[in-house]
């Protein structure tokens, strides 16, 4: 059993460093283009056939970025500093789709959950990280496009090890933390705030599950934000001018990152001058549901098929998302939503756990680890005061089977968890099911 626990975390790990390779790959695509890339990163950067037709001379673009477990050139002590394990993965990790418009104004990159409950061509249904171990790149670009619908012109391949390199020839990047943590799986040991990191410590903050997120899916927030930081330190740090350092990022670029034979490096980056932070968004495909029991009986998630069609229509007719009826730029935001939370059952660290996952999703939690004076609540309620009910019905959206109750007296929300309806389903802000609302890379970095 302690084999199992220990190949499961190493999986689970392995997983991170990927989604967060593919970082370096978006990063290649917009940050490089100020840089004029030469000629030198066509010729040195690897190529694989994915089936593509290749970089077209104009209209619209959609690149695949797909994080592999492939640790190409790492040595036995790097694989232990990194806690990578030996046993490698035959699944991509992560999954983004980045779209470049006709007009090539800005990108948009749209996460792909690697847990997709999808049709594999020619294989039936399956995990959409299952098609590049069954087919490899080919099969991937194919089970994208069937459950899309768009045309994937263009395939980057982006292993995990080059994101340590990425990072420190960047000169670190920043990130945030919303609570200090001390997480003995990770080693990430760091207070809350805000923090400039280099590569191994970016790699401690991917690979921390314990602390940030409740799930895969919760991650992609963490994600997101890395992302945009490492989008933002390119674009303000330097590097555009330094020879020394971008000879450095580039070296570090074309180690990490494969592509399509027909993947025109220097038309792409020429394509994207000017891009600045504030013109690249990041959104995830709208899910219905992101505990959906297979009839294997693996757990998956489903996308919300009206609202997933609607995302790659726009995509596919090359017309900005629409945004959600309603928001504006004085909508209630979760940072701004209080809570305390109390556990009313006799489940050990119910209230810490759910706390720790709610201020993962961006609330500010006041009062964590409280007891509820009895411990046979059976219904978990979200208790808040007179003039509060849109920021409890915010809280609701990430427990949708708690009860919302008015309480007079309260002074912020109150959440009593019961032995049902305390589990939490969202992804991170802006993510969550059934939701497509984006965010560019300057919100989503760290601030």
């Amino acid at each position: 059993m302690e084999r199992i626990a220990a190949g499961r975390k190493a999986r689970q790990q392995r997983a991170l460093l990927a989604v967060f390779g593919a970082v370096s790959a978006i990063v290649l695509l917009v940050a490089g283009s100020a840089w004029g890339l030469t000629s030198y990163v066509s010729s040195s950067i690897g190529r694989v056939n994915a089936g593509t037709t290749g970089t077209p001379t104009s209209g619209p673009l959609n690149i695949l970025v797909a994080g592999v477990d492939i640790r190409s050139g790492l040595t036995p002590h790097q694989q232990a500093a990194l806690h990578v394990g030996h046993s490698v993965s035959h699944n991509s990790d992560t999954l983004m789709v980045a779209h470049i418009p006709a007009d090539h104004r800005y990108v948009k990159v749209i996460s792909l959950p690697r847990d997709s409950w999808v049709d594999i061509p020619g294989h039936g249904q399956n995990k959409i990280n299952a098609a590049f171990g069954i087919g490899g790149p080919k099969l991937m670009v194919q089970t994208v496009e069937h459950v899309t619908g768009l045309t994937i012109n263009d395939y980057i391949e982006v292993n995990f090890l080059g994101f340590v390199k990425v990072i420190n020839a960047l000169g670190g990047v920043d990130i945030c933390l919303p609570f200090a943590v001390d997480d003995p799986y990770s080693g990430l040991r760091m207070s809350a705030g805000r923090h400039h990191v280099f590569g191994i410590t970016a790699l401690k903050f991917a690979r921390d599950r314990h602390s940030f997120a409740a799930s895969d899916l919760a991650r992609i927030g963490d994600q997101q934000q890395l992302l945009a930081s490492l989008l933002s330190e390119a674009v303000s740090s330097g590097t555009l001018t330094n020879p020394v350092r971008l000879a450095r990022f580039l070296s570090a670029m074309s180690a990490a990152v494969k592509v399509d034979q027909g993947f025109n490096v220097a038309a792409i980056a020429n394509q994207l001058r000017g891009i600045r932070p504030s013109d690249v968004s990041f959104t995830t495909v709208p899910l219905s549901s992101t505990n959906y029991i297979t009839s294997t009986g693996q757990s998956a998630v489903l996308w919300n098929k009206p609202a997933a069609h609607a995302l790659f229509a726009a995509l596919k007719r090359d017309r900005p998302l629409a945004k959600s009826a309603g928001k504006s730029r004085t909508a209630l935001r979760r940072r701004q939503v209080s809570i305390d939370v109390y556990n009313g059952t006799m489940i050990g660290g119910l209230s810490a756990d759910t706390a720790k996952r709610l201020a993962a999703l961006g609330f500010h939690i006041h009062g964590s680890a409280l007891t509820w004076p009895t411990q046979d609540i059976t219904q978990t309620l979200i208790e808040y005061p007179a003039g509060q009910r849109a920021a409890a019905r915010l809280v609701r959206k990430v427990m949708p089977a708690a009860t919302l109750q008015k309480v007079a007296g309260l002074a912020r929300i109150r959440i009593v968890l019961g032995v049902n309806g305390y589990a939490i389903t969202a992804t991170p802000a802006g993510s969550g099911p059934g939701s497509a609302a984006t965010r560019t890379a300057a919100q989503a970095a760290c601030h």
